[in-house]
């Protein structure tokens, strides 16, 4: 290649919301230093693929893309960073073609990306830089592309903190993160501005466990508040620990012109047994009176949740206080996952032991439909509830639809995916919240723009 020509990077991002910020801002770090974001068809110099460790699936998927990219791109520089590099970085570095694993505090230094192109492939084991955790002092800030095209600037991820105190029993993020640390207010603020400056809708507060932003003498509810001055139509919170879903924050939400009525609330389980095994900070009577909270003083607030099948030691009876409790809550949407032991955890070491004893795979499964089946049925009775009534939709994508006509769809203010069709000759609605009456309630909403 010509030394005068630019080098290109491409990034692949698996995993949380929060990692797609910091793509783009590890990629942006780049731009900034001459290189360019390559298209989609050419070949990168270098490809930085963004892992993820929740699960023992999200570790087999991030192995599976990372091959498919090395097969793919046989030219191209391959660098694996994230929580599963951090973790787990003999694994990655064994796999053939990966020529560096970058650790979560190491990621975000340009200079090692570049160091990776610039040097010859290396002969043997790849470069491998990871530091421990608990030296993670830092919340390196991190948003979307403050520029694209017109398309991209719907919606905009923003990260507001990292790491996690909480300390589930199951959960390995602190251990891939470190302690809960927060980007400076100032920080913040002047991405959000530049976000809005760069056209995007709406911005996602994102983190590890966002609502445990704390800045000096700055809270989450301070800088809701200020980030309410910033001049974007939408604010969303990405996902917020049940314990942070406070009266106040309610009230600032139900009076906000901003802040979208749009909760996400994780319960993992619905049997008070299980939520102390797990270590979380709450029983089934916090969540329903935070929840019933909400949804009582918020118009048309959505709150959906995320519930754990699996959990080793969960019994017949857990189960079924699970199942009665979700069937009793107002939920507009129900994530349902499996447990996956995770190594270093409190939960693999009682598992090790014999302390909790694991399920067979046949009832963790069997569990996991009847949960989705309580989910497809509480979202469907969620959007028929709008069915002959009107939203707001902020619209994002388009296709054809046949007989000259675009199908674009979009989201509500809470959540709701919406579809409208329009001739193929009319204005683009990229990127504009419009007005729409729903008339019919589907897995998606159909909608018909009012004008």
């Amino acid at each position: 290649m010509d030394a005068t020509e630019k080098k290109t990077v491409s990034g692949v991002t698996l995993g949380c919301k929060l990692n797609y910020a910091e793509t783009a801002s590890i990629l942006q770090s780049l731009v900034e230093r001459g290189w360019r974001i390559a298209g989609p068809q050419e070949q990168p110099d270098l490809i930085v693929v963004h892992s993820c460790a929740v699960t023992k699936q999200a570790e087999q998927k991030c192995r599976q893309k990372i091959r498919g990219l090395v097969r793919r791109h046989p030219d191209s520089r391959v660098v694996v960073t994230g929580c599963y590099a951090q973790l787990s970085p003999g694994l990655i570095a064994d796999i053939e073609g990966v020529d560096a694993v970058l650790g979560n505090d190491e990621k975000f230094d340009s200079s090692s990306y570049m160091g990776v192109v610039a040097a010859p492939p290396p002969a043997g084991k790849p470069v491998v830089c990871v530091s421990d955790e608990g030296g993670f002092l830092t919340a390196h800030r991190a948003c979307s592309f403050p520029s694209g095209s017109e398309g991209e600037r719907t919606r905009a991820f923003l990260k507001l903190q990292d790491g996690c105190d909480y300390g589930c029993a199951y959960c390995t993020i602190p251990l891939a993160r470190g302690r809960s640390r927060s980007v400076p207010p100032e920080v913040v603020l002047q991405q959000a501005q530049m976000l809005a400056d760069s056209g995007y809708r709406e911005i996602v507060l994102t983190g590890v466990n966002t609502g445990d932003y704390r800045s000096g003498t700055t809270g989450f509810l301070e800088l809701l508040r200020m980030l309410e001055d910033i001049d974007v139509p939408r604010i969303r919170i990405s996902s917020l620990e049940p314990d942070i879903l406070t009266d106040e924050l309610v009230a600032l939400v139900a009076a906000s012109r901003t802040i979208v009525p749009h909760f996400h609330l994780p319960l993992q389980n619905g049997s008070d047994r299980i939520l102390g095994a797990m270590r979380r900070r709450y029983r089934t009577a916090d969540y329903r009176e935070r929840l019933l909270g909400a949804v009582d003083a918020i118009e048309d607030c959505a709150v959906g949740a995320d519930v754990m099948v699996g959990y080793p030691g969960e019994n017949d009876d857990d189960f079924g206080d699970t199942v009665r409790f979700i069937e009793g809550l107002p939920l507009a949407y129900l994530h349902v996952f499996s447990c996956s032991v995770r190594p270093g955890t409190v939960l693999a070491r009682e598992v090790s032991c014999g302390e909790r004893l694991a399920l067979a795979p046949q009832v963790a499964s069997g569990r996991s439909a009847i949960l989705k089946e309580i989910g497809e049925r509480k979202a469907a009775e969620f959007r028929l509830r709008y069915l002959g009534r009107r939203c707001r939709v902020l619209f994002e994508e388009c296709r054809q639809a046949g007989n000259g006509t675009l199908r674009w769809s979009g989201y509500s203010r809470n959540y709701l995916p919406v579809w409208v069709d329009i001739p193929a000759d009319e204005r683009s609605l990229s990127g504009m919240e419009l007005p729409v009456a729903i008339v019919g309630a589907g897995l998606q909403l159909e909608g018909r723009l009012l004008s």
